[in-house]
């Protein structure tokens, strides 16, 4: 089995630096473009099933990369689990502000693992708790097939931490880039990383709003 992990594209809270989670923002029409310039790159590609997360960011990306790969036929079907990281009072925040001490909140993007969770949300343990029994239900429950899972740039690290060479350093350097693909190969039930933040466009048009902020 082959999967394909793609963040959503860009919205205009990326473009503004705010903390999105669970807020039900859609794509700008970058983030439109980056999806079907991804999408016509994986003409070619077939997929035989697709999971994503809820928020619409991250459905209209699946549904963009489907239609335009050639995919139009399969039916997306949503998982609650691959929602992004719930900031609580911390939503609509911009990055660098936070309700909490500064050197608290900076343990976000400095050392994910120490932070000890966002105040009527999650931290980073809360989410990887959720994102594994995902993939334990999605491994039992697949044998084969190709498939495409959409979600968010935290989810997507916390998805991926067991699989990663250096799953201590939970960001890997960086939060994956919209519309970012990373491609697992799955043998025996046991997921290997083949390609790890890839992108299918030109690499001009990338945009990190998270320059210089991420340390680990």
């Amino acid at each position: 089995m082959r999967i394909y992990v793609i963040r959503h594209g860009e919205t205009e809270m990326n473009v503004k630096r705010v903390k999105q989670g669970w807020m039900d923002a859609p794509l700008n029409q970058s983030g439109r473009e980056l999806a079907v310039l991804t999408g016509r790159a994986l003409r070619g590609v077939h997929f035989d099933g697709c999971l994503s997360s809820p928020l619409s960011r991250a459905r209209e990306t699946v549904e963009i990369v489907l239609r335009e790969s050639g995919n139009a036929h399969v039916t997306v079907r949503t998982d609650d689990r691959l929602k992004e990281i719930n900031f609580g009072l911390e939503e609509g925040r911009p990055a660098q502000s936070s309700t909490m001490p500064q050197e608290t909140a900076e343990l976000f993007f400095k050392d994910a693992f120490r932070f000890p969770g966002f105040p009527e949300g999650e931290s980073i343990q809360d989410l990887c708790g959720r994102t594994d029994a995902f993939m334990r239900d999605f491994l039992h429950g697949e044998k084969e097939g190709t498939w495409l899972i959409g979600t968010h740039g935290c989810t997507l690290r916390a998805l991926l931490n067991p699989f990663y060479e250096h799953p201590e350093r939970f960001w890997q350097g960086c939060v994956p880039p919209n519309c970012s693909i990373t491609i697992l190969e799955v043998t025996d039930g046991h997921p290997a990383i083949v390609e790890s933040d890839r992108i299918f466009y030109d690499p001009a048009l990338l945009v990190d709003h998270y320059r210089g902020i991420i340390r680990n």
